[in-house]
């Protein structure tokens, strides 16, 4: 079944739903002929389309064909036609409605349950009920028996949706430790996505790599299953935030903090480059280096991108400003996650983008950092070496880079 929901605006709460069980085509718009009929003078008489895609193996892939005046924005960004997944928000202009798509609506069995009669006289904010132990709310239970209750979403993206999830059978074993301590990270991949060969494979190396690596600096791997479809992985929580929301809203950090998230960094990156064979992580950015807040260490994320050494050349992979141009051509080398290192470090000291330093002034494209005050000389020629266009030319491992920034404490 497929369900639309209008959102308040304000609020994102629910304000009217639309369910469809059969349908291969949902119309909406502000013409009365559409299915969903929407009275909003931003939203076009035919504004867009919902397909379903027929002969995929789950049955439910969706694709979206706008045909609005003021365009269509899916999870805020402009689309005129694309895969839609299951928990998306499609707004019909800027500034106009939003509809919630969802393709399976929990049933009553899986509607989100208390954890017993005293449930609301625990404190706000509580994950775990003061009398009974229990997770207080439990949105949804998902793997065997139940195994794992889902308390609240983390994140969503096009590969799939992120939660914070409670796993039963962890907290069993860890007898005496607070409920808290079986708390994980449960990654679903959407069924849709599952269909799409590219998607499947980097959600699969994700689990792999994770379940091959023991570091103190990357998330501990503890399971991975399918379930309806959809593949689930689960690993460590871990309490902290990024360098990427971080920098956004605490601004730039002084070049020793800078410094030393560099060098914790290279420590994880010497660890997955000395694997046999040979590990690239291929993703080293902001986003993807979260900062414990217990310790103040950096946690490396997001191993669905790393490739082997040695591996047939596959899809490029990598964030505008932070990939080294030979990853741009589809060739990563162990010394292109260093280059990410150096324009990691530009923005930690700038908060802004490394692109914004990127020039050509005669000799090809590179970082000129000269008018940035907190960047010594010294530390200078650390970033513009580990970031020269040719691999040869920069600091060849990790430990190379990290002994480099240790000179500049």
């Amino acid at each position: 079944m497929i369900r639309l929901t209008l959102l308040d605006p304000q609020k994102n709460t629910p304000l009217k739903n639309w369910d469809f069980q059969s349908e291969s085509i949902i119309k909406i718009g502000r013409s009365p002929d559409n299915q969903v009929v929407l009275s909003d003078s931003l939203v076009s008489r035919y504004h867009l389309e919902l397909h379903k895609i027929p002969k995929s193996q789950s049955g439910n892939i969706w694709r979206l064909v706008s045909q609005g005046t003021n365009g269509t924005f899916v999870n805020g960004v402009l689309m005129s036609q694309g895969i839609i997944s299951d928990g998306f928000l499609i707004q019909l202009a800027r500034g106009g409605p939003i509809l919630k798509f969802q393709i399976q609506v929990p049933s009553a069995a899986n509607a989100p349950q208390q954890c017993c009669s005293r449930a609301g006289d625990n404190p706000p904010g509580n994950l775990f009920c003061i009398y009974c132990g229990k997770p207080i709310k439990v949105e949804r239970s998902i793997g065997k028996d139940g195994r794992y209750k889902v308390l609240r979403i983390l994140g969503q993206g096009g590969m799939g949706t992120t939660y914070l999830a409670w796993d039963r059978e962890r907290n069993k074993l860890q007898v005496g430790a607070s409920p808290a301590a079986a708390l994980v990270v449960l990654k679903e991949m959407n069924a849709d996505m599952a269909q799409i060969r590219k998607a499947q494979e980097l959600f699969e190396r994700e689990a792999r790599a994770l379940k091959s690596l023991n570091h103190s600096g990357i998330p501990e791997f503890f399971d991975f299953f399918v379930e309806e479809d959809k593949k689930y992985l689960a690993m460590e929580m871990i309490h902290g935030q990024d360098l990427e929301k971080r920098i956004s809203l605490q601004g730039p950090v002084l070049p020793k903090q800078a410094i030393e998230w560099m060098i914790q960094t290279c420590e994880v990156l010497e660890y997955i480059h000395s694997q046999d064979p040979p590990l690239i992580h291929r993703d080293i950015k902001p986003a993807n280096l979260l900062v414990r807040r217990r310790d103040n260490q950096i946690i490396v994320l997001d191993f669905g991108a790393v490739k082997e050494i040695g591996t047939p050349l596959g899809t490029r992979i990598g964030a505008e400003g932070y990939s080294a141009p030979e990853q741009d051509r589809g060739q990563p080398l162990t010394q292109s996650d260093l280059y990410a290192v150096g324009a990691t470090s530009i923005f930690l000291l700038t908060a802004q983008s490394p692109m914004h330093f990127y020039d050509n002034r005669g000799n090809g494209y590179r970082f000129y950092v000269e008018s940035v005050p907190t960047i010594t000389p010294q530390l200078r020629e650390v970033i513009e070496k580990v970031t020269q266009p040719l691999p040869g030319d920069r600091y060849q491992t990790a430990l190379e880079l990290a002994d480099a920034l240790k000179d500049c404490l």
